[in-house]
């Protein structure tokens, strides 16, 4: 099983409480979309699941606890493509999507046939074979976004986490990699929980919603039940029309002319 389960998680950066007491779920094989506006610990909470920021209360992975897992452990369980990556300077794209294989190695192990199959089938998929042998610094926003997601993807992690999915990339590829992601879940059953701003495209791929403001959790539901338009009138102070996509989700679309 696949899913995650927080439970009274409180996380603070020296004496300023950024997450307060946030009790989640989110199922096997479900996308999560945390949303909400600029500082509310969306980006927070994803590093806390991965173990990247300390944090107080529980935080389950299939039942089993998050700090009792060992680091490579914790990297067979769950990937994270984080918004600004470190990528080493001439380094290739190839080099750098197979370090994703490091948890599958032996301490001191050398890929194997198998790691390269994996990389050379998420190169493919993401269009970005013909960019194996380009060093990362020679790439563009875009580019480097998606080697990041290809990277995370390598590691084969049951749980997938995202902060912001789609910055850096045009429209066409923003649909292109959200649907990726969705494809892949699909095929691989993966749970993946997105931190993302674009309220349309979030009300369009994810299942359920949690929107977060100011470290707390305010509402939790499906797009339909938490992108409304008072709800988005009191925490983002936006005033928008929320429109039902026929089936697909739902659509944000601001109102002109309103202060």
């Amino acid at each position: 099983m696949n899913d995650v389960v927080l439970r009274g998680v409180t996380i603070a950066y020296e004496s300023e409480v950024v997450i307060s007491g946030l009790d989640l779920e989110i199922a096997s094989g479900e996308w999560l979309a945390l949303i909400g506006p600029n500082g509310a610990g969306k980006t927070t909470i994803l590093r806390a699941i991965s173990r990247l920021v300390a944090y107080q209360g529980e935080i389950r992975i299939g039942g089993e606890a998050v700090a009792g897992m060992g680091g490579a452990q914790l990297a067979r369980r769950v990937a994270m493509v984080m918004q600004q990556p470190h990528m080493p300077e001439g380094m290739s794209v190839s080099q750098y999507v197979l370090l994703g294989r490091s948890p599958h190695l032996a301490y001191f192990g050398k890929e194997g046939r198998k790691d390269h199959r994996v990389v050379a089938g998420i190169l493919e998929r993401l269009a970005l074979d013909r960019l194996a042998a380009r060093p990362l610094d020679h790439l563009s926003g875009g580019e480097r976004q998606r080697a990041a997601i290809a990277r995370a993807l390598a590691q084969q992690a049951p749980v997938l986490l995202v902060d912001e999915p789609t910055s850096s990339l045009d429209v066409g590829r923003q649909q292109e990699v959200l649907e990726l992601i969705d494809d892949l879940r699909a095929e691989q059953g993966l749970t993946v929980i997105a931190a993302m701003h674009d309220l349309t495209l979030a009300g369009q791929y994810a299942d359920r919603m949690a929107l977060l403001v100011a470290g707390k959790l305010v509402a939790a539901g499906t797009p339909g039940d938490v992108l409304t338009e008072p709800a988005i009138a009191d925490h983002y102070q936006a005033q928008v029309r929320v429109l039902q996509m026929n089936g697909a989700g739902r659509a944000v679309i601001p109102i002109r002319g309103h202060r």
